[in-house]
């Protein structure tokens, strides 16, 4: 089975059908079989083993209610770009996660922390351009304030993801 298909995103629910968060189908197959979670929509492919075949879930539900502490997330570039949408917050384009950087909006060398208020997603070219001054001094304006990964950021982004997947839309209350 190709690796990618491995990767898929899978949603994951708690016990209580609440969208949670979003894994990769490894890890969903993985609860799926430890017990922890059950299935509750499947995709057409399917993994085999010597004896079975097993489809792939595409959303699992935890079978234990887990109590959801006040989320955050790790400041990381992976995480600011989903945030951003992989999308440059100086021109508005959306490109692959290789063709952006991240931009310190108040400059390191003007003491800009490394903290999610002050990191945006970034092309290459409008980083040159913009180098070590502020979007003011730089004669750029940014898309939207940077802010920090939020509970109301990861549900948007489970439904920028179910957007794909027709199986993950009852579950997102739309």
């Amino acid at each position: 089975m190709p690796t990618d298909r491995l990767q898929r995103p899978v949603l994951v629910l708690n016990a209580s059908f609440e969208p949670i968060n979003i894994c990769a189908a490894r890890r969903a197959l993985v609860l799926v079989l430890k017990g922890v979670a059950a299935a509750e929509e499947e995709c057409l492919h399917a993994v085999h083993s010597a004896r079975a075949a097993m489809r792939m879930p595409s959303v699992i539900r935890l079978l234990e209610y887990r109590r959801i502490p006040h989320q955050t997330r790790a400041l990381s570039r992976k995480n600011i770009l989903m945030r951003d949408r992989y999308t440059c917050q100086y021109c508005h384009r959306t490109l692959p996660s290789a063709e952006l950087t991240l931009d310190h909006v108040i400059p390191r060398s003007r003491a800009g922390e490394s903290a999610w208020e002050n990191l945006v997603a970034c092309c290459h070219s409008c980083n040159n351009r913009k180098g070590g001054r502020t979007p003011e001094d730089a004669g750029m304006k940014l898309a939207r304030p940077p802010r920090p990964f939020s509970l109301h950021t990861s549900r948007h982004l489970m439904r920028m993801l179910g957007r794909s997947d027709a199986q993950w839309r009852k579950y997102l209350f739309y």
